[in-house]
């Protein structure tokens, strides 16, 4: 899937370089390579004219807007617009390891506007990167060496090619790097092309900067050129390959107005369109995507399938409606009956959190990493008829506390030794005493007797024991 991918975005990069209006004035040249950039181009432009049905397609605004994925748009002409095919895109800063649940309604975006028929681009700013975005933060972000820059870029290459390569119809993930046109750029060169174009009264005016003007730190000029580096980036794009769509959260407002600024001044041209969905909040607020340990990240080396399925099926009432009209690709006409269902005496509880999480779970990390959310999820489950095995148990090792003992210290111990020995009970009274409840499980199987001892069978494939207390309290045992 990466090479797929690769191989989609170095033919992207070819059609990139070849200007397609022979009267604007081309900017900052770059090093470009002239085979085969033809025939990239053209089958790059073809594939955004064949993705428009013939009839006419459902309007992505109306749909973004009627699901609470719409915060602002630059020009009203916009709605019209989607009407045919237009290029969007949106970026993406290699400064984590991941992304997180904060740059999955980009995707999301991305994901409506290509199943209403545009084109989509990732973009990811191994340039910008290296400056630091000042929006909706309070300090500067510190500086990542290239190693890291490198690392971090490949990894959120695969994360995006494999969410959106699987949910969408025809695979063609088209990803960029805008450091591929950034390096080669000289600070004259862009001072004459693009800083005699820019305002420094709108530039300070921008609400990221006025913010940081205010602080203590202040903001340095490295940061203030930010927004300038963005815009720069939809000019080239709109320029060199007619994306004609920027989206990004409201936080980017300031970033997208740069560019759309820029192509008017500077190409002197109409029909580039910026477009912003709301940040993701819970109804008290407080941002969504944090839990206990942290960002939710969409890596699953990163966060397990597992724990983020978790992480959607525990949201509070008050929120679960509106992350399935923003999260999901759900018809609204379930969601509304979702929640009717909710206001019943007989709902089950917690069936609207399962669909979510099931929903989200599968639009990130395939019907693969739901599967494994499942298992566990029902693994995890003391009295559960699914029998365990050694990966299931692995998969959760990181969400529950665990101990190592050999296997001589085990073979014939009697499960109240054995549950007071890891830890999972204070004494052997207490052990005794829950077991008596019905309360103490062996690898989700109840323990009934107080005479059970582990048997080389109790060892799940040689190499573990689950130990549950009640239904909340688990220990995982290896066996070394």
């Amino acid at each position: 899937m990466a090479a797929l991918a690769a191989a989609t975005a170095a033919a992207a990069l070819k059609a990139f370089f070849h200007p397609h209006h022979h009267h604007h004035r081309i900017l900052l040249h770059f090093p470009s390579s002239h085979r085969h950039r033809h025939h990239h181009r053209r089958r790059f432009l073809s594939s955004i004219t064949s993705s428009a049905a013939s009839s006419q397609p459902p309007n992505v605004v109306s749909i973004l807007e009627q699901r609470g994925l719409l915060e602002s748009l630059t020009s009203d002409n916009l709605r019209t617009s989607s009407t045919s095919p237009l290029t969007a895109y949106c970026g993406f800063d290699p400064t984590a390891p991941s992304l997180h649940l904060g740059n999955l309604l980009g995707l999301i975006v991305l994901s409506w506007f290509r199943r209403c028929g545009h084109r989509t681009l990732a973009l990811i700013g191994g340039a910008t990167a290296r400056v630091g975005d000042p929006s909706g933060k309070s300090s500067e972000r510190p500086e990542l060496d290239p190693q890291t820059l490198s690392s971090n870029t490949s990894e959120i290459t695969k994360t995006i090619s494999n969410i959106l390569g699987r949910n969408d119809n025809d695979n063609s993930v088209v990803i960029l790097n805008n450091y591929d046109w950034w390096k080669e750029v000289r600070l004259l060169d862009f001072l004459k092309d693009v800083g005699r174009f820019a305002r420094v009264g709108t530039m300070m005016a921008k609400e990221s900067v006025k913010k940081r003007l205010e602080s203590e730190q202040g903001m340095s000029y490295t940061e203030f050129t930010y927004q300038l580096l963005q815009g720069y980036d939809f000019l080239h794009l709109f320029d060199k390959m007619r994306v004609n769509v920027q989206i990004g959260g409201s936080d980017q407002w300031g970033n997208i107005t740069a560019g759309t600024e820029l192509i008017r001044k500077i190409l002197q041209a109409e029909g580039a369109y910026g477009l912003t969905f709301p940040l993701l909040l819970k109804s008290d607020g407080t941002k969504f995507g944090k839990s206990e340990d942290g960002a939710v990240w969409l890596n699953p080396n990163m966060l397990s399938p597992y724990k983020f399925y978790q992480y959607f099926f525990s949201v509070p009432d008050s929120d679960v409606v509106r992350f399935l009209k923003i999260l999901t690709f759900l018809d609204m006409e379930e969601i509304e009956e979702l929640e009717r269902e909710m206001g019943l005496p007989g709902y089950k509880p917690n069936t609207a959190q399962r669909r979510l999480a099931e929903e989200v779970t599968r639009f990130v990390h395939g019907e693969e990493g739901l599967s494994e959310a499942l298992k566990a999820t029902e693994a995890l489950r003391p009295g559960a008829e699914t029998k365990l095995d050694w990966k299931t148990i692995e998969g959760i090792a990181e969400d529950v506390p665990s101990c190592s003992l050999a296997y001589d210290e085990v073979i014939n111990l009697s499960l109240v030794d054995l549950s007071v020995s890891a830890g999972l009970l204070e004494s052997k009274s207490a052990a005794r005493r829950l077991l008596k409840q019905g309360g103490l499980y062996l690898n989700n199987a109840r323990v009934d007797s107080e005479s059970k001892r582990v048997e080389a069978d109790d060892i799940v494939d040689g190499k573990v024991l689950l130990l549950s207390a009640g239904k909340k309290n688990k220990v995982i045992v290896r066996i070394s």
